[in-house]
């Protein structure tokens, strides 16, 4: 397990994970906020009614249960986490009436296809040892109709993209370069793919055909 992926295994960090650790980092490598994240997560997402919803990577639940207040009726969002500090956090800060939270494996999500009408991971999968896998997972159980959006790391095509490459492999994270999961989407059937980048981090999203 590299470093990343360690850190986010200590209970010392799951605790300052939501209101200092990610959004110093996110604000240094974005220079966008939680608040602007957030609001954008639900307007890309479409968010309404009573959608199910997956947030991938959920961490400490800082998102979850943000988005669970823009559901009704049946709406419902799942947090799923492999890391057990993490989701103990999640459950004891940010549980809700319309949130669970489930540990499980990114790479091998333990729902059927189609159980999701919106499915999210904001700013894990370069933390995941196969991101790719992770991404096709989440696409699987994206129901028809449905949205997916992504916020990840970020790296240009140009020598200092490749010396950054180098520089955040020794920590165990990954950069992505912009054409990773536009095309991912595409090879996948997706449509209306949308990318924005902001400094080192992309966020992209898109619509399984109905």
């Amino acid at each position: 397990m590299n470093l990343a992926r360690v850190a986010m295994n200590v209970p010392a960090v799951a605790a300052v994970y939501e209101h200092a650790w990610r959004p110093t980092l996110f604000y240094l490598a974005s220079g966008r906020t939680t608040g602007s994240d957030r609001r954008e997560a639900v307007d890309t997402l479409r968010l309404r009614g009573g959608k199910k919803v997956l947030d991938l990577a959920c961490g400490p639940g800082n998102f979850t249960r943000y988005l669970s207040e823009f559901l009704t009726g049946d709406g419902y969002v799942t947090g799923l986490d492999y890391s057990e500090p993490m989701l103990a956090k999640a459950v004891a800060d940010n549980a809700g009436p319309r949130v669970g939270y489930v540990r499980g494996d990114a790479r091998t999500l333990p729902f059927a296809d189609g159980t999701f009408d919106a499915v999210c991971c904001f700013g894990a999968l370069y933390l995941i040892p196969d991101p790719i896998a992770a991404t096709r997972e989440m696409i699987r159980v994206l129901a028809p109709g449905g949205r997916i959006a992504i916020t990840t790391s970020y790296r240009e095509d140009n020598l200092f993209g490749k010396a950054s490459t180098a520089a955040a492999g020794l920590s165990g994270l990954r950069l992505f370069d912009r054409d990773t999961f536009p095309s991912l989407f595409a090879e996948a059937g997706l449509i209306e793919i949308d990318q924005r980048v902001h400094r080192f981090m992309q966020y992209v999203d898109a619509t399984k055909p109905a």
